[in-house]
């Protein structure tokens, strides 16, 4: 056994025990780590299948970008494990029977012959200056042009589409609230100050006041100012 198939059988076994753990896992962030160990392990088979750049793609957009996205999702939920380990084993049944299934028919499709080497021959192998990705590259812009434009207007659409929803105006401008208008209270609204002049009259107001309510003080003042003089 050469090199080259001890490590095509090593990503494969991880391949399929990372596969395997997405379903097994019930904590979310395990399952999507799982995931993204998966995504890896394919692109690796691929690069060994000399597909280099849907290795990169699928590390680029999907671990780089998709997964990442979806680890920040599900670190940011609260999932109620609790309530999703309710009812699973009424569902359990339906699941053996699938999964027994799909190992049947995986079973008659690889001893019909379909996938035998006289129906399914070898390609010659590539030159040594080959390279599939100026090979996709011609194709893309000469036979799929249009298709690739297209593509290429609708995530623009997507993109703008996206802007234009997370988009909230600037910051001085003032935006009416509504839930916010059911839930004000008059407090919030209405405020009661004293005003300067407001001040200075309840000033002289409580000195009169003070001067009507002692005489006695008054006189004692008056006679001292006479005696004074």
């Amino acid at each position: 056994m050469g090199f080259e198939k001890i490590l095509f059988y090593v990503f494969s076994s991880v391949m399929i025990l990372s596969a395997l753990a997405v379903i097994s896992f019930r904590h979310s962030v395990k399952a999507v780590l799982s995931l993204v160990l998966c995504f890896f392990a394919a692109a690796a088979l691929w690069m060994m299948l000399e597909a280099e750049f849907l290795a990169v793609s699928l590390v680029l957009v999907y671990v780089g970008a998709v997964m990442v996205l979806f680890l920040f999702v599900v670190m940011m939920l609260d999932v109620d494990y609790a309530a999703l380990k309710e009812g699973f084993t009424r569902y359990l049944p339906v699941g053996v029977l699938a999964i027994l299934a799909f190992f049947a028919a995986m079973y008659v499709l690889i001893h019909s012959g379909i996938f035998s080497a006289q129906n399914v021959p070898i390609p010659a192998p590539h030159a040594a200056d080959y390279s599939n990705i100026k090979e996709l590259g011609l194709l893309m812009y000469t036979v799929y042009f249009y298709p690739f434009e297209l593509a290429a207007v609708i995530l623009l659409v997507a993109i703008i589409a996206a802007i234009s929803l997370a988009f909230r105006g600037s910051r001085h401008r003032k935006v009416q609230i509504n839930s916010e208008q059911i839930r004000t209270r008059k407090s919030d609204r209405l405020r009661i100050i004293k005003m300067e002049a407001e001040m200075v009259e309840e000033t002289v107001n409580s000195s009169e006041e003070v001067s009507i309510s002692d005489p006695a003080n008054s006189d004692a003042s008056n006679s001292k100012n006479g005696e004074g003089k």
